[in-house]
């Protein structure tokens, strides 16, 4: 009787997707730490940033929100999953994940308010060597641009915002191919 009366209480999907979000969000902190320790040449390394951007908006997003749905899924809902529950999941976890990351993003600043400048004086090199005939005008425009989307208070909310919808679409195809509906639920 106590088994019965487990499957049919309603299990919340962020209690799957809370702990994979803080994950990816440890691992992408983890990513930043680690560039910022080395600091590789962006001139010499431009494969770092390449794969960095990959890792971080296609392959670990995917990871996550799949293993946050097939836990879901396998070990709290009996074997069953909505597209709905999916998307609850991939939105919730990716969000979680943001949020990580944006908070550590503004600590990290409070701490090392240079890293900033730095990165626009590797920016502004990196963009004179690869268009020489850009207007000075036009560079520093677009550094300061740069340099004011870098800020804690820009770049906090706009990463929870993409890692959002990054969750949403990548839930939507997880979704997909995870779900399995209950005949039984209402």
């Amino acid at each position: 009787m106590d088994e019965k009366i487990s499957t049919l209480t309603p299990v919340s999907p962020a209690k799957s997707a809370l702990p994979y979000g803080v994950i990816f969000g440890a691992i992408m902190v983890l990513e930043f730490v680690i560039m910022q320790a080395l600091k590789p040449d962006p001139k010499e390394f431009g494969w770092i940033g390449i794969v960095t951007n990959l890792l971080n908006f296609i392959v670990l997003p995917t990871l996550f929100i799949a293993l946050a749905c097939v836990n879901f899924k396998n070990k709290l809902n009996g074997g069953y999953i909505t597209l709905s529950q999916s998307l609850k999941i991939g939105v919730t976890a990716s969000a979680i994940a943001g949020l990580v990351y944006a908070i550590f993003y503004f600590i990290y600043y409070l701490m090392f308010p240079e890293f900033i400048a730095e990165t626009i004086e590797q920016m502004k090199i990196i963009t004179i060597q690869q268009n020489p005939t850009m207007p000075a005008e036009q560079l520093e425009m677009t550094l300061m641009f740069m340099e004011k989307t870098m800020m804690p208070y820009y770049a906090g909310p706009i990463s929870i915002l993409m890692y959002t919808f990054i969750g949403l679409i990548i839930s939507l195809i997880v979704g997909a191919i995870v779900k399995k509906e209950n005949p039984g639920a209402f």
